[in-house]
């Protein structure tokens, strides 16, 4: 019998499946796109039923692409985007999807006023717009017909791991980047819960259980939706950060992963949660480490944005439209020449009425070279979050970079000039399915931790060394980059105020 391992990865509107053997060789992926709908300026839906969809198709094409035996799969996990709420009602049915991208809830964050310090110091978290909570509080006030049938609000990857089972239930990974749990005790909190006006929704929240913790086994239907054994052990999975971060080899203390994709996520492993107050969030990593996490929704997203857009006049070729992306920014010689970009068309880290824009664009510029300025400016995002790290604490002098990024033929050496430390990369391009492969692997027994299970699964692809001169010209347009930002602030309030 062979050891087979199956790790679910659910994006803001992807979910993919992806098929392992024990030593992390990948064997099959499937994958589903969905979209997401706007409803009102800054809100950002999908639909729950969707994710259910998907979640069958891409197992059961990931197991028809395999041509394994369904009961030699020991066990399956699941990652998914953290924060943003999915409502379910007392049968399953769901209610509403929000997405992380979600800004609904920025005038509740800013309205919190002292009570914003005393939730960090519990949570370690800085409230912000798309977070659980807040939006749980939203709906409450905006949307009671919704919250009065409700009878649980999950988390994304919560959502397929109750269509799996039958089992309600979230992980202290995902809780806790989502502002639910106090530290040190690690649970949910009360007091904690009235500070963000929602104590009276606390009874929705799910039971807590650890990352690799079995929490129940394929529902008989699944199995003959999908092509699973039924009864196949499920584990409690894990925000797709951490499984990211698993999935390209960082667990343990002092070692630092950074994901580019939809959000920018600059996080390292450390013994105390408290690194410093400084630090946008801290998520739980095993029940003796956690991760002192830099965010927000500034990276791949502004290429997914471009492409969307303009990505019609872009000659693909045999590859994808971002890998003929990554082909025109390799043709660009850096200059300082070279337009400015800003990647914050969800906002920035510190400023959720910050706009995304191009500067310094002339009439001898073409797509390559806007490509390149943000594909430069997503990593000058990063650099700023990198930089708030270290000013926190972290010691880390290389990174593991993951996400769809790490699979660009010119932003991994981008990453490693402009933030000045080396780059390495994963072998496997699916870090966070891998992540959740090696939980569920932990979970069947397998291996006795995460870290044995990175050590027998994860292996590296190519390393990356910081140019001096490139670095040197970067440094300059950075300097640049942060003074228009301080420039900016004013012109976005205006904007802002125009829309409200």
């Amino acid at each position: 019998m062979s050891d087979y391992l199956l790790g679910i990865d659910a994006g803001n509107t992807m979910v993919k499946a992806v098929l392992f053997d024990s030593a992390g060789n990948e064997l099959a992926v499937e994958e589903r796109s969905g979209s997401t709908s706007y409803p009102e300026p800054g809100q950002a839906e999908r639909s729950i039923d969707e994710i259910r969809r998907f979640t069958v198709e891409a197992i059961r094409g990931c197991i028809a692409k395999s041509g394994i035996d369904p009961a030699d799969v020991r066990a399956v996990g699941a990652a998914g985007h953290g924060n943003g709420a999915y409502v379910l009602d007392r049968d399953g049915t769901g209610l509403l999807g929000i997405q992380s991208i979600d800004r609904r809830a920025e005038a509740i964050a800013g309205g919190l006023g002292e009570k914003t310090g005393q939730i960090h110091r519990w949570s370690r978290q800085q409230p912000w717009a798309g977070q659980t909570p807040l939006l749980m509080r939203w709906l409450g006030e905006h949307r009671p017909e919704i919250m009065a049938r409700a009878h649980a609000v999950l988390l994304c990857k919560d959502v397929i791991v109750h269509f799996l089972t039958g089992t309600l239930s979230g992980d202290y990974s995902d809780a806790a980047v989502a502002g639910l749990v106090r530290f040190p005790e690690r649970r949910y909190d009360a007091q904690m819960l009235e500070a963000y006006g929602v104590a009276h929704f606390g009874a929705l929240l799910p039971p807590l259980r650890e990352s690799c913790e079995i929490v129940g086994g394929i529902r008989p239907e699944v199995a003959q939706a999908t092509g699973l054994r039924a009864g196949t052990p499920v584990v409690a999975g894990m925000i797709d950060i951490v499984a990211s971060a698993v999935g390209s080899g960082v667990s343990a203390t002092g070692q630092a992963s950074i994901v580019a994709g939809t959000w920018s996520i600059n996080q390292e492993v450390v013994d105390d949660p408290e690194l410093d107050e400084l630090v946008f969030m801290t998520s739980i990593i095993e029940k003796d480490r956690y991760m002192a996490v830099e965010a927000s929704a500034t990276s791949a997203a502004n290429l997914e944005w471009f492409i969307r857009e303009f990505g019609s006049g872009i000659e693909v070729g045999t590859g994808t439209v971002a890998s003929a992306c990554s082909d025109l920014v390799a043709r660009v010689s850096p200059s300082m020449d070279l337009p400015l970009f800003h990647p914050f068309i969800y906002g920035s880290s510190g400023n959720a009425r910050a706009r995304g824009g191009f500067y310094g664009i002339a009439g001898w510029h073409d797509k390559a070279h806007l490509l390149y300025g943000l594909f430069e400016g997503v990593v000058f995002g990063h650099r700023q979050h990198v930089e708030k790290l270290k000013r926190a604490g972290a010691t880390f002098e290389n990174v593991v970079l993951s996400g769809g990024a790490a699979r660009s033929k010119v932003w991994p050496q981008m990453f490693a000039d402009i933030l000045g430390i080396p780059i390495r990369t994963s072998l496997c391009s699916q870090t966070g399915a891998l992540g959740a492969a090696i939980a569920a692997g932990v979970g069947a027994g397998l291996f006795p931790d995460l870290g044995h299970g990175v050590a027998r699964m994860v292996k590296t692809a190519q390393s990356f060394t910081p140019s001096p001169r490139h670095k040197a010209l970067h440094d300059r347009r950075y300097r640049l980059f942060l003074t228009l930002a301080e420039l900016m602030v004013p012109v976005w309030d205006e904007l802002h105020a125009a829309d409200a």
